[in-house]
């Protein structure tokens, strides 16, 4: 077939959900449609593009054709484009949103959040917003869930299926520990850090699940938030990475010190704005990104540039980078 024809946003979304859900039988059941009606809409959807999308001499689960997998990531663009179109207008016809419920990731520096909130409360003083602080997949496990509209995660650095994410800076990691902690009292080797306990920030959904992302020591304590890590770094029970604004006091008087780990030096932390892309944000939500992609364009170094001074680029080892 020289010219195929044109596809409809059924169809395509019959073929999505194939793929996503693993079965013409599943994708039946979250379509709420007979199994004959998703294997017809995939017939006729072949038959308009003149290519075979799936392989039919298995009784396992559907497998794309070579054909299929080039066609993949067109359909998702071409989906993504309709649910946009049909979620801003929904947006325009409800207008002001009537509450914001917004999730940001604890590694955020206090600064970008203090100056993002005000600047919201002035220009949107009627909206409502509801805060939340997670770490790391509990904010995008928020956003997905649609419990909060929008958020500011962490790495990884990945596309997230249902997600829109825009790039709006990053903050400094640095390890640091108690100034009577061994690791600041001795010119530490290479594997120095393994041998005392490295406090880590865990994750409070599963979405990390199975992963140990920037841990170096062999004997760690698991913290579920910041702030008891930053508690326990104070009293010397350990060591661990911190973003450099959130101890830039504790290094100025000495209740903290940096480390000088030869295979561990720290780094930058990304951070991504999300939304569901089946639910673009209204003006007060859109606005909060917008403030947070602005700081980042004043970001110097990872540090944001009207607050803060500017920290070094030091770079980071991959596994640090999602911690």
């Amino acid at each position: 077939m020289s010219d195929p024809g044109t596809p409809t946003f059924d169809q395509l979304r019959v073929f999505l959900t194939v793929i996503d859900v693993g079965s013409f039988a599943g994708a039946a059941r979250q379509l709420n449609r007979a199994t004959s009606v998703i294997s017809y809409t995939i017939t006729n959807l072949e038959a308009q593009l003149g290519v075979t999308l799936f392989e039919r001499d298995s009784t396992r689960r559907p497998r794309l054709t070579d054909e299929g997998r080039a066609l993949l990531s067109e359909a998702r663009n071409v989906a993504l484009g309709f649910n946009r179109l049909r979620a801003k207008a929904k947006g325009l016809h409800q207008g002001l949103e009537p509450e914001v419920h917004v999730a940001l990731d604890v590694m955020l520096p206090a600064s970008r959040i203090v100056a993002a909130l005000k600047s919201f409360r002035d220009e949107f003083p009627t909206v409502p917003l509801k805060l939340r602080a997670e770490a790391l997949g509990a904010v995008t496990q928020l956003v997905l869930d649609r419990t909060s509209m929008i958020g500011v995660r962490g790495p990884p650095d990945v596309e997230i299926d249902g997600l829109e994410r825009i790039g709006v800076g990053s903050v400094h990691l640095v390890p640091v520990a108690a100034p009577d902690h061994p690791l600041a009292c001795q010119v530490n080797g290479l594997g120095a850090g393994r041998h005392h306990v490295q406090l880590v920030l865990t994750d409070r959904t599963s979405r990390t699940a199975g992963e140990d992302l920037g841990v170096m020591g062999t004997h760690t304590w698991r913290v579920a938030d910041l702030a008891t890590k930053h508690l326990l770094l104070r009293e010397g029970i350990g060591w661990g990475t911190m973003p450099e604004p959130m101890i830039r006091e504790d290094l100025a008087c000495g209740k903290l010190v940096l480390l000088d780990l030869p295979d561990f030096k720290g780094g930058h932390y990304r951070f991504f704005a999300i939304h569901r892309t089946d639910m673009p944000p209204g003006p007060a939500a859109s606005f909060l990104i917008n403030q947070f992609e602005w700081q980042s364009h004043g970001m110097n170094g990872g540090t944001f540039a009207s607050t803060d001074t500017a920290a070094p680029i030091v770079s980071m080892p991959p596994a640090l980078a999602a911690q």
